[in-house]
């Protein structure tokens, strides 16, 4: 009877571990330097649909406004696997590989839901799998997060208005900088949480970014300037650790990489609607949104992209992208 008794109790040892190893959890930590707008929804979307999917065993947490640390930070974090997943704008990915970059080319996306037909294209999606692989990343999502914006101090209404200021730009990457060289301004880069203090103490003249990162951080309380940049969207690149991805072993996997493509379709439904939103927004704190007279979007657009072939022709790889995309965006365009 003894004997019986020990060998039951083994055999229930063996399936309460076999069952705690099926019921393991991981956790996936999502990092976003901003608030209240469509890459941090997607995050929320996405969350429910990873734990209810996976039964628990993907434990999602959410980190916005950079919760975890400046954009730099979190980037090496990913690569570190110290932070499961990080969504900043594109041009911050370039040291984990340059070829990012091309996605912040001026001209290529029409509209928001343009540029999410444009992304989520075979063609496109083929060659985003090969990004980052040698860090160890990959973008698990890639999305428009709004029309480009600039707020600046001097309120800009033509393309002369830029010669002389020194504008934040989202990236150090020669794609980001010499656009704004030939326009006459003094691009830099520097994280997006160091940007509202540079433009309060004017080290800065102005910043670019989505418009919703402005509403978000109140910059209506320091400039009242917001011209929209004319066929220019922030890209976001939400990266994830390729060793975290296998780690879960091929059914989760699937479906972290199933439900992040589902959660996509909020940047056509909440991130639009987030555009007119933040406008009103903006407005009703006393804002004021410039449009670029036709005759000047058709300028600043010919010099902006006036730079891009000699950028991407030091790169074949690059070069490469940049022409798949503009092929991919004529197809979709109407």
């Amino acid at each position: 009877m003894r004997s019986w008794v020990f060998r039951m109790a083994a055999i229930a040892a063996v399936m309460l571990l076999a069952n705690a190893a099926s019921a393991q959890q991981f956790t996936m930590k999502l990092s976003s330097p901003t608030v209240n707008d469509a890459p941090h929804e997607w995050m929320k979307v996405f969350k429910a649909g990873v734990e209810q999917r996976s039964g628990g065993r993907i434990k999602v947490e959410i980190y916005p406004a950079s919760q975890l640390g400046q954009i730099p930070a979190t980037v090496d974090g990913v690569a570190l696997g110290t932070i499961e997943f990080a969504i900043p704008a594109v041009g911050f990915l370039i040291g984990l590989e340059p070829r990012f970059q091309v996605f912040d080319a001026a001209g290529l996306f029409d509209s928001v839901e343009h540029g999410q037909k444009v992304l989520a294209d075979p063609a496109i999606r083929a060659r985003l799998a090969t990004f980052g692989e040698a860090k160890g990343v990959e973008p698990l999502v890639m999305a428009l997060n709004g029309p480009l914006m600039l707020v600046s101090h001097k309120p800009v209404r033509a393309v002369a208005d830029f010669k002389g200021q020194k504008i934040r730009v989202p990236g150090a990457a020669p794609l980001h900088v010499e656009p704004f060289k030939k326009l006459g301004a003094s691009p830099v880069s520097i994280p997006l949480g160091e940007v509202l203090p540079a433009l309060q103490n004017k080290t800065i003249d102005g910043g670019i970014a989505s418009f919703n990162v402005f509403t978000a951080f109140k910059y209506y309380d320091v400039a009242k300037g917001a011209t929209y940049l004319p066929g220019s969207f922030l890209v976001v690149g939400g990266i994830v650790n390729r060793a975290f991805m296998k780690s879960l072993g091929p059914e989760l996997e699937a479906i972290v990489r199933e439900e992040a493509s589902k959660a996509e379709t909020v940047f056509t439904s909440y991130g639009v609607a987030d555009v007119e939103r933040t406008r009103q927004t903006w407005l009703k704190n006393g804002g004021e949104t410039i449009t670029l007279p036709p005759a000047e979007a058709v300028a600043y657009l010919k010099d902006v992209t006036s730079v891009v072939p000699a950028v991407v022709a030091n790169n074949p790889k690059m070069k490469e992208d940049y022409e798949t995309l503009l092929a991919v965006a004529k197809k979709y365009r109407k």
